[in-house]
This record gives structure tokens, sequence and C-alpha cells, in this order.
């Protein structure tokens, strides 16, 4: 796993965010939160996070996107079944993600995830991008700061993560609140939904909630800012 420093400037609190398959920091580097230092994690080949690059902050904010709802799940289980000792967590913000990532009830149907890999070209990547923009004018804006990973990487990703989530972790997160966009073409919203209602059947201790975004596809680059991450408004419950 790649850990990249947006923002490290000797702040007490840190804004973690798991960004999903494919990314790295490009399209998230210029909005940077007030007051706190900020690492972008991706690239999920291997699971391995270096934990000592918290040791200096008294307290953090989560923020998972995608896959890296998953990644963030799986890497906080395994860090607190070491036991390692943590920044208190302020605040946990899941978008478009679930801790499931293949499956044809809670994640990505398995089909279309092994589709993606056996067919994965510069073409059909674009044609995954313009479905996770949503519309036209959004695709055309997530160019400019598209990443530009080889694709070779980007099938190893899939691959691995397939592998690493068919040995599930506990739970590694309490998220605040799990947003789930409307119309999101890839985790589909009826799986997010069911995902999040599995996980608070089976350790309501470990549940916020859950809102539906109505006219929100997998990518809005809005909802993935800091602002967005941090907002109070967005974890409060659904009336």
């Amino acid at each position: 796993m790649k850990q990249v420093f947006i923002v490290k400037e000797g702040n007490p609190t840190l804004l973690l965010f798991f960004a999903g398959w494919g990314a790295d920091e490009s399209p998230f580097k210029d909005d940077c939160p007030p007051e706190m230092d900020y690492m972008i994690c991706y690239d999920y080949r291997n699971m391995d996070f270096d934990a000592s690059l918290l040791n200096n902050y008294t307290s953090m904010h989560i923020a998972g996107w995608s896959m890296g709802v998953w990644a963030a799940m799986y890497t906080f289980g395994k860090l607190y079944q070491e036991q390692v000792k943590l920044p208190a967590c302020l605040s946990s913000t899941a978008i478009n993600g679930t801790p499931f990532p293949v499956d044809d009830e809670y994640g990505i149907p398995k089909e279309i995830y092994h589709g993606t890999i056996n067919g994965l070209s510069g073409a059909s990547l674009n044609k995954f991008l313009r479905r996770m923009c949503g519309s036209a004018k959004a695709y055309k804006e997530f160019l400019a700061v598209t990443p530009h990973r080889p694709l070779e990487e980007l099938c190893e990703e899939l691959i691995a993560i397939e592998q690493t989530a068919a040995h599930p972790n506990r739970y590694g997160i309490a998220w605040d609140v799990a947003v789930i966009g409307e119309d999101d073409r890839i985790i589909p919203a009826v799986n997010q939904q069911r995902a999040w209602a599995k996980v608070k059947k089976e350790t309501p201790q470990l549940s916020g909630t859950y809102k539906v975004l109505p006219n929100t596809p997998h990518y809005r680059k809005e909802l993935l800012s800091p602002s967005s991450f941090l907002c109070r408004s967005l974890r409060q419950p659904l009336a």
C-alpha cells in the first residue's frame, strides 16, 4: 500500500483517506483540510501499512471511498488484532464502498469484476471511468486529474483485492456514516444498502447510519473532498 502525505506540517490531527482501485493522489491533492495533516492511501496490491507514520498524532479522521472502504476496514482490523496503539478516531466516513468488495449481493458482482480483469485495456478503463463519473461533463473534468498507473498494476491490484478479501478479518472501523450514491454504476446502490444492513445486524455496536444521496454517481468530486469528509451534517442520522 502506498501512503502519501499531501500535508505534513506537524499538526496533531491527521485526515487519513483510503482511495479506490487504480487511484493515486492526483484527483485529491489540490483540496487540503485546514489545521491538520493529510495522508492518502492507495494501491492495494499488498496491504502492508506503516502504522509508525501515525505515531506523532493524537487524533485522526478516517475516510474511505470505493475499494478504500474495504481497505480501511481490513487495515484497521489487522492493526487492532496486533494491538497497535493508534490515535483517537474523531470521525469516520465511508463513501460508495462496502466491506465486501467482490460479492453478488454486497459488493461488485463477481461476473462484472472478473470481466473487468479479463478485458482490461485502455479502452475498457476509459469506459469504466465514464461510468464511474456518471456524466460526460464530470468524465471530462476527471480526465484532467486522472491517475496514470500502468494497466498491469491495475490488473494486479484487482486480483490481489479479491484474494485478500477472501480471507476477511474483523471489522476494523465503526463508520459514523456510509454514504451511498443512488446512481452508482460501479457498486450497485442496492448492494451497498444490503451490505450495511448486514454489518448492522452482525455488529450493531460498530454500525452508524447510511445515507442514500440522489443523483450521485460512484465518483463525485465535491463528495470526495476534505470538507465533505469532515462535514458534520453529512454524519447526522437520516430524519
